[in-house]
């Protein structure tokens, strides 16, 4: 008898406690800012350098989780499934979010229906590298390399289907050679090999490249934007002598489907707050990341968009993941 009064009023005691907890403003406990990739790459940088400014101006704390897997599959899935009220959020880049759905059978989450667009952060290019020393300096070098031994020069990329491998495909079409591409588990191992010398080049996003850059530790080749980077403007672009060789990862945070409309326009809110903070946008900007703004509905049609552009390059490189 005594065991079930207890059992009825710690189940009392919980429900209460939901309630009260719902009625408390939002938020009254931490927020999780999922990235899902490994630490290093450029959405990790992101998220770590707006997480502090994000809980300042929403007025709670901010944990940044990685939940990498399967090139984003795993967290990107576990943010869709996750409660609907605006503690878990997904800071993600578009080869996530734009390229798994073609590159994979079935990705586990569907990027249009299961979430909201919040806010769209910024875009950054992509860097052709090699270590110091090597014969690799320019673009011109790297190209005539390839073409006088065909399959033997290759690249590395953060993984199967990242933007960073399918650039190397889309230099191969564009130059008519035929690098090799050697993909590893993120940035950060793709970036150690070559600076370790097994691999003699790769594609890297430029923030998570720049510092190495900087450091005479890897040697730019060229960047994949259309136009040369404020942060590296002495970095020429691939597009310089391939037009149609271009490609950026984006950064933009979405919420899971259904979260609540006024939680919605809070985090909103709070973004637009950090994102106008001089010190916050000069530390991205120094990452390499241009902050051109796309508003939330504008952010929906950029990711339709993309969804189709890279669908077309997936099936061009014969790519194609379980």
């Amino acid at each position: 008898m005594h065991k079930v009064i207890f059992k009825t009023i710690a189940l009392l005691s919980g429900a209460f406690l939901s309630l009260v907890l719902a009625a408390q403003p939002y938020p009254n406990k931490p927020i999780s800012l999922v990235v899902p990739q490994a630490a290093g790459g450029t959405n990790d940088i992101v998220a770590r350098l707006i997480a502090p400014a994000f809980g300042d101006a929403i007025g709670g704390s901010v944990v940044v989780e990685n939940r990498p897997g399967a090139g984003g599959n795993i967290g990107t899935q576990s943010v869709a499934r996750s409660t609907k009220d605006g503690y878990t959020l997904l800071l993600t880049i578009n080869s996530a979010q734009a390229i798994n759905p073609a590159l994979y059978k079935n990705p586990g989450f569907d990027p249009v229906n299961d979430f909201v667009p919040l806010y769209y952060i910024g875009a950054t290019p992509y860097v052709l590298v090699s270590p110091p020393g090597s014969p690799y300096k320019t673009l011109a070098d790297v190209i005539a390399a390839a073409k006088k031994k065909p399959g033997e020069l290759s690249y590395a990329s953060a993984g199967n289907g990242t933007i960073s491998h399918l650039l190397g495909a889309m230099l191969n079409t564009s130059a008519g050679v035929d690098m090799q591409h050697i993909p590893y588990k993120g940035v950060a191992p793709a970036i150690n090999d070559v600076l370790g010398g097994q691999v003699p080049l790769a594609f890297a996003s430029l923030p998570s490249a720049l510092n190495y850059i900087k450091a005479g530790k890897l040697q730019a080749i060229a960047i994949s934007s259309a136009k040369r980077s404020s942060a590296a403007p002495e970095i020429p672009t691939i597009a310089e002598t391939y037009p149609d060789c271009v490609g950026e990862v984006w950064v933009a945070l979405f919420a899971p489907n259904g979260t609540p409309p006024d939680v919605v326009k809070k985090i909103q809110l709070a973004m637009d707050k950090l994102m106008a903070k001089p010190d916050v946008r000069e530390k991205l900007i120094a990452q390499g990341l241009d902050l051109n703004p796309v508003p939330p509905a504008k952010l929906s049609g950029l990711l339709k968009d993309e969804l189709a552009k890279w669908a077309k390059i997936v099936r061009a490189s014969g790519a194609q993941l379980d």
